[in-house]
């Protein structure tokens, strides 16, 4: 990892302080939000489907998409959460996370020529994989590779997965690459676009990030 400025994180040292802030705006933002969803999952018969990586010789990226929503982290050492905004095209990602008063905490860039995250004291990090930069300053990491798929409700295509799938044909879980995603609530169809993620919780190990989307837009 590479930064720009030698001076300690604002993350790092200010991350009480940060989690407080977070904490406190995620309970009036995230149990009001979630109040109104109705649970898409059922006492229905799972299917596990066993899933191994694609042999193409071209594999189609994850879809384009454009949400805002909220999300909230917790492991043996801290609970945090806040709202944020996530940009994926093929070829880059641009990822946001605000405070719930709108304070950007950090910005996210993946690109061809790498990672990039930039806190809210304008320092910036450089890395080859999002997941470690974030895990170093965050202190969580973000698995974006897998991630961009797993939102959308499908697994990545390069590694072997595991998927469960109710008797409706929608996906409830996917296990992949250390990662168990599970699926609680979806949008409702539409005439262009089938039902989407709603709220989705990512665990691995002893990190939990819950994500609950309010605003999707496929590109």
């Amino acid at each position: 990892m590479r930064k720009i400025k030698p001076q300690k994180t604002w993350l790092n040292s200010h991350s009480h302080n940060i989690w407080s802030w977070l904490l406190i705006g995620f309970i009036f933002s995230f149990v009001s939000g979630c109040a109104s969803l109705t649970p898409q999952t059922s006492t229905e018969a799972i299917n596990t489907i066993h899933l191994q990586p694609s042999t193409a010789i071209s594999v189609n990226p994850a879809a384009d998409f454009n949400i805002l929503g909220r999300i909230s982290i917790r492991d043996r050492d801290q609970s945090s959460s806040g709202t944020f905004r996530w940009r994926h095209l093929a070829s880059n990602d641009e990822i946001l996370l605000f405070t719930p008063l709108g304070q950007t905490i950090a910005e996210i860039t993946n690109d061809p020529e790498g990672v990039r995250l930039i806190t809210s004291k304008l320092e910036a990090f450089y890395a080859k994989d999002v997941e470690s930069l974030t895990e170093e300053i965050l202190g969580w990491r973000l698995p974006l590779s897998g991630l961009k798929y797993w939102i959308q409700g499908v697994h990545s295509p390069f590694t072997s997965a595991e998927k469960d799938v109710n008797t409706a044909g929608q996906v409830v879980a996917i296990r992949q690459d250390g990662w168990k995603i599970l699926y609680t609530h979806y949008t409702a169809a539409q005439s262009n676009q089938p039902p989407l993620p709603r709220v989705l919780e990512l665990v691995y190990a002893d990190l939990k990030i819950r994500l609950a989307i309010d605003n999707w837009n496929a590109e």
